[in-house]
């Protein structure tokens, strides 16, 4: 695991609040995560999640994977958790828009105490944001509390690549991206069966690099105005932007950093 000081929810709850957040749903649409449809999909189908399920979406922003699961999976109710107001108020908007706020319903808590009950979900979901929770161990506790025997914990991540990453990339890499921490493959799958799962798939996907590719064309070619809007028109944050990104992309293409994905089941 690599660390970085002084970064937290406060952090976190500061991107989601104001433009970074917006950017990011301009250049990745609702679903704020690598891979968009297809990502939760292979997610979906390699866990098993399908009609009539209950889950629980931690760390859910607008709530887009729910939408998804409850839509083109057949879950029957998903609870999503978040701690930014703005999301939470956003997806809840989103939500009711597509006329599913009968079976999602969003809790604002921090992910590591959500005050659910124990043992009700058949699954619990992430995509992409659990990079931005401090205490993992915490996380992935609750995750297993969450679960009835034999649930699954289904749920990607931006993690360490295959290629290792060194402490002084990571630094400005988490300082940029808000991480208080990145893991790599090893370190969630040991946490998962600290604490009683089985561990069904630990892989990367492989979607990180070409997809940071199509975001920077994205600004660069078709979303300029939009993107600049968010910001004030501020042109010297905007190159700041870029330029962090484009090093992200440089780290996405050595094998330094990828989105991984993770299934396990809880021990019956």
């Amino acid at each position: 695991m690599k660390r970085a000081k002084g970064i937290g929810l406060p952090d976190v709850q500061a991107v989601y609040s104001g433009p970074e957040g917006d950017l990011w749903e301009l250049i990745m649409g609702r679903q704020i995560h690598i891979g968009g449809f297809k990502s939760s999909m292979d997610l979906a189908e390699k866990a098993g999640i399908g009609k009539g399920m209950k889950g629980v979406d931690l760390c859910c922003c607008n709530g887009a994977g729910m939408r998804f699961l409850i839509r083109f999976r057949g879950v029957e109710k998903m609870t999503g958790v978040d701690a930014t107001d703005k999301v939470v108020e956003r997806g809840k908007k989103y939500t009711s828009e597509e006329g599913l706020s009968d079976k999602i319903h969003f809790v604002k808590a921090e992910v590591t105490k959500t005050g659910l009950p124990s043992g009700e979900a058949c699954f619990v979901w992430g995509e992409d944001a659990w990079c931005y929770v401090e205490d993992k161990d915490a996380l992935i506790g609750e995750s297993a509390r969450l679960i009835a025997p034999g649930g699954k914990i289904a749920f990607t991540d931006w993690i360490e690549g295959p290629k290792g990453i060194s402490d002084a990339e990571a630094e400005r890499y988490m300082k940029f991206m808000k991480f208080p921490n990145i893991l790599n493959i090893d370190d969630y799958s040991g946490l998962l069966r600290k604490y009683g799962c089985d561990v069904d798939k630990a892989e990367f996907t492989g979607r990180f690099a070409p997809h940071v590719d199509l975001y920077l064309n994205m600004i660069d070619k078709q979303l300029t105005y939009d993107a600049l809007k968010i910001i004030n028109f501020d042109m010297n944050m905007m190159n700041s932007l870029a330029q962090e990104m484009q090093f992200m992309q440089g780290l996405a293409h050595d094998g330094k950093i990828e989105q991984g994905l993770f299934v396990a089941h809880k021990k019956k």
